[in-house]
C-alpha cells in the first residue's frame, strides 16, 4: 500500500461500493500522463442485507458494522488526501423499508471527505452498466469488436449485462442490455438454504428459482450473443482461486485468468454441498463468504450450465468491476 505524501500534489478520488454483503474502497491518484494509480482498494464484509429479504429492514446490528466500516474508510481516504467521492448502495438499500438511518450514517462519514457527500441508491440497470465498464476495461482483444456478457453476482441480486467492446486496448465499450435479478448468495442461502450443506429439497427449490429468473434474464438480454463470459464480484474471484489451485487468495493472478465453465461449474457444485467448516479449509476462501457461498454457487451452476448449452467453454475473471466504474465517474467529472 503506497503512503500519502505532502509532497505529492495530483489528485486523489475515492469510489465506495456497499452491496448486500460487503463494502470495498479504491483510492487512486490520477498522475500528470492522465494515467490511474491505484493506490488503495480495501474490502470489508458487513452483511448489510442481514435478515433484509425476510423483514424489508436494515438489521441494527448491520447497520453498525456499516458504521464502523465508513469510520475506517473515512480516516483512510483523508489520510490519502482524496477530494471527491461516490458511493454506490445496491441491492440491499433498494429493498429496505428504514434505509434513511443508513443514509445517515454515510452522510456522517463521507461529509469528512466532501463536503455534503452521501451514498446514492444505483439500479439495478445503472450497477450493471458500471460493472460492465469496470469489467471490460483490461481485456485483451484483437482490433475487431467482441460481444461480451458481464455477470455481476453479489449478495442480493445478480447482473447481467451484455455489450459490445473494441479494440485495441479495450478503448470503446457499448452496453446494449442490461438486467438485474433478485438471486444473490445471501439472498438465496436466507431464501432457501437452512442448512449446512444444504438439504436436496432446499437445493431444489432455490435452483427452481433460479432457474425462473434465468429465463426472465433471457427474455431482456441476448445472452445467446454472447462471445465471451466475464465473471466478477466476491464469489467468483473465490471460485477462480480455488479452480486454479491457489493456497491463499491472489488478486493478481485472479484478475483476467480465464478457466473453463466445466471447471467452474464443478468448483460451483463441490462448494455447495460442503459445510462452511469444509468451506473454510480451502485457502482462498473468506470467513465472511463460506456460509453463503452455496447460493451463489447455485447461480454459477445455472449461468455456466446455460453457456455451456449455448457453446462457450470459458470464463474470464475480472478483480475490476461497479467499484472500477464508479471511480471512473468521480473522476469524469472532476477533471
Amino acid at each position: 500500500m503506497q503512503e500519502a505524501g505532502p509532497e505529492q500534489q495530483a489528485p486523489r478520488f475515492a469510489a465506495i461500493d456497499c452491496g448486500t454483503n460487503s463494502i470495498r474502497l479504491l483510492i487512486a491518484e490520477v498522475g500528470d500522463d492522465g494515467n490511474l494509480v491505484e493506490l488503495n482498494r480495501d474490502n470489508i464484509i458487513v452483511r448489510l442485507g442481514q435478515g433484509v429479504d425476510a423483514t424489508g429492514r436494515f438489521h441494527e446490528e448491520a447497520l453498525q458494522r456499516v458504521d464502523s466500516a465508513l469510520d475506517v474508510y473515512a480516516q483512510r481516504m483523508l489520510s490519502y488526501g482524496v477530494t471527491d467521492v461516490m458511493m454506490g448502495a445496491t441491492s440491499a438499500t433498494r429493498d429496505a423499508e428504514n434505509r434513511e438511518g443508513f443514509f445517515e450514517i454515510t452522510r456522517r462519514h463521507l461529509s469528512q471527505v466532501a463536503p455534503g457527500a452521501c451514498a446514492e441508491v444505483i439500479t439495478g440497470e445503472r450497477e450493471a452498466e458500471l460493472s460492465f465498464a469496470g469489467a471490460t476495461i483490461d481485456l485483451a482483444a484483437p482490433d475487431e469488436e467482441e460481444r461480451v456478457c458481464v455477470i455481476d453476482l453479489g449478495g442480493g441480486s445478480t447482473e447481467f449485462v451484455v455489450g459490445t467492446v473494441r479494440g485495441p486496448g479495450r478503448g470503446e465499450a457499448t452496453v446494449d442490455a442490461a438486467y438485474s435479478a433478485n438471486m444473490g448468495c445471501v439472498r438465496l442461502t436466507e431464501r432457501y438454504l437452512h442448512t449446512q450443506p444444504p438439504q436436496p429439497a432446499e437445493i431444489s427449490e432455490a435452483e427452481a428459482y433460479v432457474t425462473r429468473l434465468l429465463r426472465e434474464v433471457e427474455a431482456k438480454v441476448d445472452l445467446a450473443s454472447a462471445d465471451r463470459v466475464v465473471g466478477v464480484a466476491g464469489t467468483m474471484t473465490t471460485m477462480t482461486a480455488i479452480a486454479t489451485g491457489m493456497r491463499t487468495y491472489d488478486p493478481g493472478r485472479i484478475h483476467m485468468a480465464s478457466v473453463s465453465l466445466e471447471r467452474f461449474r464443478e468448483v460451483a457444485r463441490d462448494l455447495l454441498h460442503r459445510t462452511v467448516e469444509q468451506r473454510l479449509e480451502l485457502g482462498p476462501m473468506h470467513p465472511g463468504r463460506a456460509d453463503v457461498i452455496g447460493g451463489g454457487a447455485i447461480v454459477v451452476d445455472a449461468f455456466t450450465s446455460r453457456f455451456l448449452d449455448l457453446g462457450l467453454e470459458q470464463i474470464t475473471v475480472s478483480e475490476k468491476d461497479v467499484l472500477d466504474g464508479m471511480l471512473a465517474e468521480v473522476i469524469a467529472r472532476n477533471l
